[in-house]
């Protein structure tokens, strides 16, 4: 019998924004360096989980709710919500700290949906979603129902 191997669903980094990721004033971090990062979030959450590579079939509601600062620690907090077959939803949660006044604030919001694959790029089943908490049982739910959204707008094109 196989020994099944338990697989971390949540992953935290925290990367200082340096002045190479600055948007045209200068001050901000460009928000296609956020999107690049929360990808490259998203996929080592869905690695770590999966033990395979994963590609990015979806990106839903990316909310920039406040302007990082150059300078600035910004943590992505990720886990997985939902597993289907071969695919799952990442949820990551954005805080940037202003390590000068110590202020924090909640920045980004977004869900990837990420395909696991093997070495030739063909999609590979994931393994099932173990809802253990009442958090882990609502962000269950949600992700359905943003799932269920998702397929009622690209059905009604």
């Amino acid at each position: 019998m196989e020994e099944q191997i338990k697989r971390e669903k949540s992953l935290t980094m925290t990367m200082l924004m340096t002045p190479e990721k600055a948007n045209f004033n200068g001050k901000n971090v460009l928000g296609g360096e956020i999107l690049k990062m929360l990808d490259h979030v998203a996929y080592a959450c869905a690695a770590r989980y999966t033990g395979h590579h994963a590609v990015t079939l979806s990106v839903d509601m990316v909310l920039f709710k406040n302007p990082i600062k150059i300078g600035s620690l910004v943590t992505f907090h990720a886990s997985v919500n939902y597993t289907g077959r071969t695919s799952m939803e990442i949820g990551i949660k954005v805080i940037s700290e202003d390590p000068k006044d110590n202020s924090i604030k909640n920045t980004n919001v977004c869900y990837f949906t990420m395909v696991a694959v093997d070495e030739d790029g063909n999609a590979v089943p994931v393994p099932k979603l173990e809802l253990v908490t009442e958090d882990d049982k609502r962000r269950y739910n949600d992700a359905i129902k943003r799932k269920e959204i998702r397929m009622l707008s690209t059905k009604n094109k």
